[in-house]
């Protein structure tokens, strides 16, 4: 199985994610950013739409979704994917691409208001306070959950959750936290 979050950048997914694996059994963390990180070394660069966002090269999609399958393959269990994807039909692609294979998705979005991204932002210790690279994805975000995204996984509004609290409530939903 994988449990994928999504989110806009900044959500909290990655630090979520790994409090999720701590709960879930036979699981593993799998980044597919870095499906995308070694699109961008290929050199020279692949032809297309700019290097800022790998998810627009036709082949990250498919890498995805032949990456968990072999991982999964491998070492059976669960992957917890924290990814966000804002454009549906690179989600449709990944989701269909995960089904054909019989690999079954729980997938989540870990939702804040603006408000708070913002100041969760303006607080980064990642990519640094205000990171342009985030802020440009809150209104992408916004309309994705108004159209798409929202409609299409279990939402855990994290405005008031410490990363813990919404890990627990994924773990609980996905009914692999033991205790």
């Amino acid at each position: 199985m994988i449990v994928w979050l999504n989110g806009t950048h900044g959500a909290g997914k990655t630090t979520t994610g790994a409090l999720v694996q701590r709960l879930i059994p036979d699981s593993r963390v799998f980044d597919a950013e870095k499906v995308g990180e070694t699109l961008m070394d290929i050199a020279p660069a692949l032809p297309g739409p700019g290097t800022d966002n790998f998810q627009h090269w036709p082949p990250w999609r498919p890498l995805v979704v032949e990456t968990a399958r072999r991982v999964l393959d491998y070492a059976g269990g669960t992957l917890v994917m924290p990814m966000t994807v804002l454009v549906e039909q690179y989600w449709r692609e990944i989701s269909s691409g995960l089904a054909q294979h019989a690999i079954p998705v729980r997938h989540f979005v870990l939702h804040a208001d603006q408000d708070t991204l913002r100041g969760r932002i303006a607080g980064d210790t990642v990519l640094g306070p205000d990171s342009p690279f985030r802020l440009r994805y809150l209104e992408p975000y916004a309309e994705a959950a108004r159209t798409w995204l929202h409609a299409e996984a279990e939402v855990v509004d994290t405005t008031h959750l410490t990363p813990a609290e919404a890990a627990l409530q994924i773990a609980e939903r996905v009914g692999g936290n033991d205790g």
